[in-house]
């Protein structure tokens, strides 16, 4: 229902697989250039991004973008937070990564779950979608700032170099 082409909506798809596949050489490059930490801040800030776009406007080129930035770096957030898991907590490594899997599965549940909630609210119905998208942008751009917070501590770049 966002489109009037349907189709389009169906190339968004194809678009963040291509996107996730590139990005691990992206990473590869950025890690050599920054430390974990700022790659992982900048990712989560950019899918915070593409997550807001099509809630602010509904046309193909912002699906397209939305599914560029998506898809081009929830690989990267997750390989830069395993590594980060890893470097930090080597005996607890697998313990953090299981955290992360269950927080992202909380969110791939919450959000269509929040969006199907507020349709049925009388006088949100329109914009049901559009506030989960919102949420989850904020989320998504908190949590990023908090991490960039995080590069700026003394100990966190020595920490967070690339091993």
């Amino acid at each position: 229902s966002l489109l009037d082409d349907p189709r389009l909506f169906g190339l968004a798809w194809p678009v963040c697989g291509t996107m996730a596949a590139l990005s691990r050489l992206a990473a590869g490059w950025a890690l050599r250039h920054a430390t974990r930490l700022q790659v992982w801040a900048l990712s989560q800030a950019a899918m915070g991004v593409g997550v807001l776009l099509p809630s602010l406007w509904r046309n193909g080129a912002t699906i397209g973008l939305s599914a560029l930035l998506v898809g081009g770096t929830f690989m990267v957030i997750t390989l830069a937070g395993v590594q980060e898991a890893r470097a930090r907590a080597p005996q607890q490594a697998a313990r953090l990564v299981g955290r992360f899997t269950a927080a992202f599965a909380l969110g791939q549940i919450a959000g269509p779950v929040s969006s199907a909630l507020l349709l049925q609210v009388p006088g949100l119905a329109a914009h049901g979608l559009d506030l989960a998208l919102q949420v989850g942008a904020v989320a998504l751009l908190g949590s990023a700032a908090w991490l960039w917070r995080r590069t700026m501590l003394p100990t966190a770049t020595k920490e967070s170099r690339h091993a």
